[in-house]
C-alpha cells in the first residue's frame, strides 16, 4: 500500500554497494554533482498579441483532437480504453487549478518563446524557458516530454521548465511527431534534429555550451536515450556527417523511462497500450532490440562507443505501474558493466505521475527537483548558494484534489 501522498517519501540511491537511504542523499548529491563538476546578446522579447495567443491555442486544440480522433481509429474504441480515458479526464478535471496557472504562464509569460522551429517536418518546433537573470550564462536543460509516443506535446515540459527558469536554468522543450503522425525511427530523428539546433543556437539566448544536460521523461526518456546512442554510434563509425555530437551533452536525466521493450511489451498491452499498436508504433518486432538501448549497448560491435558516452542519472518511484522501476535498475547495471558511468534514485512509493505533477503542484520541498538543480549548478558556488536560500515553491493545487487525482490516475 503506497505511503500517504503529502508524507516525505524516502529517496533511494543504488549504487555498487547497494541501496542507500534519504539519510545519505545530500552526501550522494554532493559527490554525483563534484564529478559533473564575451556576454550573448539576451534574445528579444516576445511581443505578441492576445488574440494571436488565442490563435495558436485553438490551432493546437484543432491538431491533438484531430490527431485523438486518429489514434482513436488505429486503437479501436474498446472498454478498456472507454475506462481509461474516462480516468484521464477526471484526473486532468482535478488537477485543473495547477494546470490552468501553467497554462496561463505558457501563454503569457515573457520567459517563455513557443515554437522555435528547428527542422522542416510537423511539429518540428521547440519552446524556450529562459531565466530572468542574465548576468551570466545558464545551464541549459533539453527537454524530450512523455505521453505513451502517442500523446507527447511540448507544452507538457511547461511546469518544469517554469520552475527551473526560476532557479537560472535555461529549458527547451522539444516537441516532435508522435503515432499515428509518425513511428519511433521519426520520433527519434526529431529529436536529434532538436537537439542538433539547441547545441548551435542557445547561446544566443544566454545559454552556456559548456553546461548542456539531455532529460526525458517516461516515453520521452526512452526516444531521447535512443537519439544519444545512435548520435554516439554514427560518431564512433564515422559513416557520416553529424550535426550535434554527445560530447557536447554534460549528463542524460532519464525520469520513468523505460530501455528494453522486449521485457516491457506485454506489460503494455496489459495496461491498454496493445501489442498491434506497440509493435505499429516500433516498426515491427523485428525492431525492438533496435530501439531497446539496454540491449544495444550490450552489443559487441558497440562496447568502445559506451565507456566515451556523458554520465547517466535515472530517476524512478518504485510505486510505478506504467513503467515499474526495475526498468531503470537493469538499465544502470547493464550501463555499469559496459563501462558507462551511470546512477539511480529512487523513490519509496512515487507512480509514475507523482514526480513530474503531483509533487510539483503540492509546492514545498521537492526532493527529485533539488537533486536536478544541485547537479546542473554543480561547481557553480554562487548559484549553489542562492539555491540554498530559494523560497519553497508554491502550491498549486489543493491537497485534497491531488490525492483524489493520484486515486483515479490512469497512468
Amino acid at each position: 500500500m503506497a505511503a500517504p501522498a503529502d508524507r516525505l517519501r524516502p529517496v533511494v540511491k543504488f549504487s555498487g554497494q547497494g541501496i542507500r537511504s534519504d539519510e545519505d542523499s545530500a552526501e550522494s548529491r554532493r559527490l554525483l554533482s563534484s564529478r559533473l563538476g564575451a556576454e550573448k546578446p539576451q534574445a528579444p522579447r516576445r511581443q505578441q498579441s492576445f488574440t494571436r495567443d488565442i490563435g495558436h491555442a485553438a490551432a493546437v486544440t484543432l491538431l491533438l483532437t484531430r490527431l485523438g480522433f486518429t489514434l482513436l481509429r488505429s486503437l479501436g474504441v474498446g472498454y478498456r480504453w472507454v475506462v481509461k480515458l474516462t480516468a484521464l479526464a477526471v484526473y486532468a478535471i482535478l488537477l485543473m487549478p495547477g494546470f490552468l496557472q501553467v497554462m496561463y504562464d505558457y501563454y503569457f509569460s515573457s520567459q517563455v518563446r513557443r515554437d522555435i522551429i528547428y527542422g522542416n517536418q510537423p511539429r518540428n518546433s521547440l519552446d524556450l524557458y529562459l531565466p530572468t537573470n542574465t548576468d551570466k550564462k545558464k545551464p541549459v536543460v533539453i527537454f524530450v516530454s512523455g505521453g505513451a509516443w502517442i500523446i507527447g506535446y511540448k507544452a507538457w515540459g511547461a511546469l518544469l521548465g517554469l520552475q527551473l527558469a526560476e532557479r537560472d536554468v535555461i529549458v527547451a522543450s522539444i516537441d516532435y511527431r508522435n503515432f499515428p503522425q509518425g513511428t519511433i525511427s521519426d520520433m527519434v530523428k526529431d529529436i536529434s534534429q532538436g537537439i542538433s539546433y539547441v547545441c548551435k543556437n542557445i547561446a544566443d539566448y544566454g545559454g552556456d555550451q559548456d553546461r548542456i544536460f539531455l532529460m526525458g521523461q517516461s516515453a520521452g526518456a526512452h526516444i531521447s536515450v535512443c537519439a544519444f546512442l545512435e548520435q554516439a554510434i554514427k560518431e564512433a563509425g564515422k559513416e557520416e556527417s553529424v550535426d550535434w555530437s554527445v560530447s557536447q551533452i554534460k549528463a542524460y536525466f532519464g525520469l520513468s523511462g523505460g530501455y528494453n521493450l522486449l521485457k516491457l511489451i506485454d506489460h503494455f498491452d496489459s495496461r491498454g497500450l496493445y501489442r498491434s499498436v506497440f509493435l505499429s508504433i516500433m516498426e515491427g518486432e523485428e525492431s525492438l532490440s533496435k530501439f531497446s538501448p539496454e540491449i544495444r549497448i550490450q552489443d559487441p560491435s558497440i562496447r568502445d562507443v559506451v565507456p566515451s558516452l556523458p554520465s547517466f542519472v535515472l530517476f524512478h518511484g518504485t510505486g510505478d505501474y506504467s513503467i515499474p522501476s526495475d526498468a531503470s535498475v537493469t538499465f544502470v547495471e547493464t550501463l555499469r558493466k559496459a563501462g558507462a558511468q551511470a546512477d539511480l534514485f529512487l523513490y519509496e512509493g512515487k507512480t509514475h505521475t507523482d514526480l513530474f505533477l503531483q509533487d510539483p503542484f503540492r509546492g514545498g520541498n521537492d526532493e527529485l527537483f533539488d537533486q536536478i538543480v544541485s547537479i546542473l549548478h554543480a561547481g557553480d558556488e554562487e548559484a549553489l548558494a542562492k539555491d540554498s536560500m530559494a523560497p519553497p515553491k508554491p502550491r498549486l493545487v489543493p491537497e485534497i484534489l491531488i490525492r483524489l487525482a493520484r486515486m483515479v490516475s490512469p497512468f
